[in-house]
């Protein structure tokens, strides 16, 4: 995509944001941690864990059940969210916010989710 391209569609995006009430701005902007941790696209949490809401269960990582109790401390939770490379180098959980798929904002929603299963 050439840089013109690139700031063609950015300014589309800034207008479209002008034209959405600020309200609706801030609550389109902060997906919910379920979901984040449900979208394919984003945490796909679903792919590999089974957990209460999902609809697929899976057994390459664990069951995420009773987190609060299990990660007491949420900077543990936040790290294996973070890069779980650093902790466990042969694990096959994407590094998510080393690799910049989900940023802290975003990690931090899906441990507020984790934490009321």
């Amino acid at each position: 995509m050439s840089a013109s391209t690139t700031r063609l569609r950015v300014l589309a995006l800034l207008a479209g944001l002008l034209l959405v009430p600020p309200i609706a701005r801030a609550q389109s902007q902060q997906p919910t941690g379920q979901k984040l941790a449900f979208d394919q696209s984003m945490g796909n949490c679903l792919a590999c864990h089974t957990m209460k809401g999902g609809d697929v269960p899976s057994n390459v990582g664990p069951e995420l059940s009773d987190m609060k109790a299990r990660f007491p401390d949420r900077n543990t939770l936040f790290a294996i969210l973070w890069d779980e490379e650093t902790r466990n180098p042969q694990t096959v959980m994407p590094p998510f916010g080393k690799h910049l798929i989900l940023d802290k904002r975003e990690i931090n929603a899906i441990i507020d989710f984790l934490y009321t299963l």
